[in-house]
């Protein structure tokens, strides 16, 4: 009976995958020697591989053009990086290099905007979509960006009052987008999203508000299915209903040509993760062409917002198993050199689920286990995989020579934005050290440290000692 951790992955998912292979009993992740990062800096660390960004963007790229090409469809395709997923310079920069737009969702975005701008990585034709909804801050920053000369600033009215406090603050032409808002899922805890204007209210508000208003330009309809883009009732009934107010606002406004489709471009949470992006992107494509065949309209440019699609796949969180304790008969806890909470905060606030591997033993025998952190939280844990809903790892011994180590990966998307980066953490525990790896012309891993870990005078000074 087969009965190794390497048995178990290769038979269940089968082994090596895409960014995960096994070279001299250890883990590599995109080629590069986990094993030499964990002797070099030690752990815990967070990692992120630059190229990968990359390589999201020109695949996703890839695919709406080729449907683009393949349907005949007329209209362009623009990809956005929605800041707000992974703030960070060095994942923007990534980013930017191909030729992407971005968009913002609050008042500081836009001093990161001018960040770039005034460093050279962007310029004033830059696609800018402002969504979320708009301070008294965020508008006025809004309207000055677009005094500067951004002329394809285009802020997305989360509600009708936003349009008169723009028009107060922006004397010139403006223009505009309307986000509409969705009906949510059956067994969401409220029926429609927050996030939006109703689609029965948004022709009345275009005819009332809009139309006659000469300094105003309609240009975009912007709608984001929360659960993202998936092959169900509920994503293409959304989706159709986008496209009806689509047309109808489309006969009435020659000057909105665009539909922005928001984000939801799923990244791999398992080994066996299964999605076809090339069948989705076709859908949507030849949905949105065959309904403006159907109202005699003209095709709009397609938009998209891919925020944890482009950073998420490109991170990873390396612990080591620092304890292992049996409190009952069936139960083995595994105790790791952080918090789970404070490092993946995903996975005990919404249990969100990540490719959870080994990076050495996979030659022992394999167990159930439950994963904690070195907090005194109760909620501190993870203990089930998106699959078959149980951990399963190498078994060793306390007092082996080698400790066990633990890689999360595909963590690059929301986790330092919702833990806070640096700041304080719960129990004090520190952000760990943050390592970056990128390529250089000949292909060579090339790795600097972004971030040490923190030091107690760091959050002591914060808390005013």
């Amino acid at each position: 009976m087969k009965n190794k951790y390497f048995d178990l992955i290769d038979q269940t998912y089968f082994f090596p995958q895409d960014g995960f292979d096994i070279r001299d009993g250890y883990l590599t992740f995109h080629g590069l020697s986990l094993k030499y990062l964990i002797e070099k800096y030690g752990t815990p660390f967070k990692l992120t591989y630059l190229p990968r960004i990359g390589d999201q963007i020109k695949k996703a790229k890839n695919f709406f053009n080729r449907s683009i090409k393949a349907y005949g469809y007329r209209g362009n395709y623009y990809y956005c990086y929605c800041t707000k997923c992974c703030h960070f310079n060095h994942v923007i920069s990534e980013a930017l290099k191909h030729d992407v737009h971005l968009e913002t969702s609050s008042s500081f975005d836009i001093d990161l905007i001018q960040k770039l701008y005034a460093n050279g990585q962007i310029n004033k034709d830059v696609m800018l979509i402002h969504n979320g909804y708009k301070t008294d801050s965020y508008l006025e920053k809004i309207v000055m960006l677009q005094n500067e000369g951004f002329v394809n600033s285009i802020p997305i009215l989360d509600n009708v009052a936003e349009l008169n406090k723009l028009l107060k603050l922006q004397k010139n032409p403006v223009k505009i987008g309307l986000r509409m808002a969705i009906d949510e899922e059956p067994q969401s805890a409220y029926y429609t999203s927050r996030l939006g204007i109703r689609n029965s209210e948004i022709i009345q508000f275009y005819k009332d508000q809009i139309k006659k208003k000469k300094n105003v330009e309609l240009k975009m309809l912007h709608f984001f299915v929360d659960t993202g883009i998936r092959d169900t009732l509920y994503y293409w009934g959304e989706f159709k209903k986008a496209l009806k107010v689509f047309a109808e606002l489309k006969k009435m406004c020659p000057t909105l040509t665009a539909l922005n489709i928001g984000g939801g471009f799923p990244i791999r949470n398992s080994l066996g993760f299964e999605y076809d992006y090339k069948y989705m992107t076709n859908e949507i494509v030849r949905n949105i062409k065959e309904a403006c065949e159907e109202d005699g309209i003209e095709e709009p440019d397609i938009f998209t917002e891919f925020g944890k699609y482009t950073v998420g796949e490109a991170g990873a969180t390396i612990f080591e198993v620092i304890a292992q304790k049996k409190q009952n008969d069936t139960e083995i806890w595994y105790i790791v050199n952080n918090s789970l909470m404070n490092t993946i905060p995903d996975s005990w606030g919404i249990f969100e689920k990540f490719i959870l591997l080994p990076i050495n033993k996979w030659d022992n025998e394999y167990t159930r286990v439950n994963i904690g952190g070195i907090s005194c939280d109760h909620s501190d844990y993870y203990n089930s995989e998106d699959l078959n809903q149980q951990v399963l790892l190498p078994v060793f011994k306390n007092d082996e020579d080698e400790p066990l180590y633990l890689g999360f990966f595909h963590t690059g998307a929301y986790q330092d934005a919702i833990s806070g980066y640096g700041g304080i953490k719960h129990c004090l525990i520190p952000s760990p050290q943050h390592i970056i790896i990128d390529r250089d012309i000949k292909g060579n891993f090339v790795e600097r440290v972004f971030r040490n870990e923190q030091v107690p005078d760091e959050m002591l000074n914060i808390l005013g000692y």
